[in-house]
């Protein structure tokens, strides 16, 4: 089963999470691509995610579909938030639109990371089981 196939088995509003966060990732980067104060951010953006998710696909390889997955949105997606929050504190002439898409996406990665986390603990503390249905 590929890692795809797997998260298709998750409850249907892990799908629709899964969707907005494609479209939040995605659509920040296109967006943030089309200001000059912003296009580093943009390759802030691909280059966290060409990291990640090859990294969750290996890890996938190694280790199954287990909580230990979330490792790699929180290895890269961190400094990725950090990043962006500091860019947004400090250069005030980002235009509003593009504030927006940004602190949308931080919001977005916030909220995923949350998840991430607890789901890392909680493997680390001995939940090391798949989180695929059980056959029956």
């Amino acid at each position: 089963m590929s890692l795809n196939e797997a998260i298709q088995t998750l409850p249907g509003w892990v799908g629709v999470w899964l969707l907005w966060l494609n479209v939040a990732v995605i659509g920040s980067f296109v967006v943030l691509l089309f200001s000059r104060r912003t296009w580093r951010d943009a390759a802030a953006i691909l280059a966290a995610n060409a990291l990640m998710v090859p990294s969750m696909q290996w890890l996938y390889g190694q280790v199954g579909f287990v909580r230990l997955l979330g490792l790699p949105h929180v290895v890269f997606w961190t400094p990725l938030v950090i990043w962006l929050v500091w860019r947004l504190r400090t250069d005030r002439e980002i235009s509003a639109p593009f504030r927006q898409v940004m602190w949308v996406l931080v919001a977005s990665l916030c909220v995923s990371l949350a998840f991430d986390v607890v789901d890392v603990a909680r493997y680390l503390a001995g939940e090391t089981g798949s989180m695929l249905p059980a056959e029956g």
